[in-house]
């Protein structure tokens, strides 16, 4: 046998990385934690699930939990810029309450970047940032 047919790659079928099935945790680190944690809060009116220090809060949504984080011992990386999104959230509601949660936001002073719109994909969104500047959606399938 030549060496290339002696070191062959492994196999997907046992990759490790093939049992990863959901995401438990999103963490978002955050610039101003006061202002986020009012947002997510008391705006989008998550359930709190436990505050483990004043740079650790963590709410529930359905079987996941999201984290606002200071960057610290395992990230310590400098906060994105402001005006620099560093990621997207969509929250999947009924083609109803897109419409709800638009008409919430904007009572609770929340610029909206584009209204409940019915996308040519299947689904109705509405677009928004929170107050660290990361753009979230709200969506139904249509």
């Amino acid at each position: 046998m030549t060496n290339e047919q002696t070191t062959e790659p492994t196999p997907r079928a046992r990759w490790p990385f093939h049992a990863i099935r959901a995401i438990d945790y999103t963490v978002i680190f955050v610039r101003d934690m006061a202002a986020m944690r009012r947002f997510y809060e008391d705006v989008l009116a998550l359930s709190l699930l436990r505050e483990l220090s004043p740079n650790w809060i963590e709410y529930g949504i359905g079987p996941n939990t999201l984290a606002l984080a200071r960057p610290s011992r395992t990230a310590a990386d400098a906060p994105m810029p402001a005006g620099s999104a560093s990621l997207q959230l969509a929250f999947k509601v009924s083609a109803a309450q897109v419409d709800q949660c638009a008409d919430e936001l904007v009572r609770q002073g929340v610029a909206l970047l584009s209204p409940p719109t019915n996308q040519s994909f299947g689904h109705r969104t509405l677009f928004f940032r929170d107050p660290d500047g990361n753009l979230l959606e709200v969506y139904a399938e249509i």
